[in-house]
């Protein structure tokens, strides 16, 4: 169960908002295979002064307008798992809505399977 927090700047329309959480479900899908119907996810919009994208950090060259995806999943994917969702994600996100992959910045957040509650104040996985 991937939890995925979007951060943006502002002034983005709906479908862009949709097409984003699509796209970054899909690649999930395709590349670590997380169940149909997944899709916990939120956008967060911030003004151009709230947000820092390093600009051009470890020979990437970031333009004004980055997408920061912060993946939370549970622990135990092999490095060749997470490095294909991360270049299924740039990919996807290059096609439609049509962000630059060197504007895409993706950090997975790991945790024990104990460390989820999907409601009801029950550790579902545990």
């Amino acid at each position: 169960m991937p939890m995925t927090r979007i951060s943006l700047l502002e002034g983005k329309s709906s479908e862009y908002h949709r097409t984003l959480m699509e796209q970054i479900y899909l690649a999930m899908r395709e590349t670590i295979e997380i169940p149909e119907g997944d899709r916990f996810a939120t956008i967060t919009e911030h003004k151009s002064e709230q947000m820092n994208n390093s600009g051009n950090y470890d020979g990437i060259e970031r333009s004004d307008d980055p997408v920061f995806i912060q993946i939370t999943i549970n622990a135990g994917r092999s490095v060749e798992k997470k490095q294909a969702l991360y270049a299924a994600i740039a990919k996807r996100l290059e096609a439609d809505p049509g962000i630059r992959p060197e504007d895409v910045v993706v950090s997975l957040l790991e945790v024990a399977a104990e460390d989820w509650s999907l409601g009801n104040g029950v550790a579902q996985y545990v």
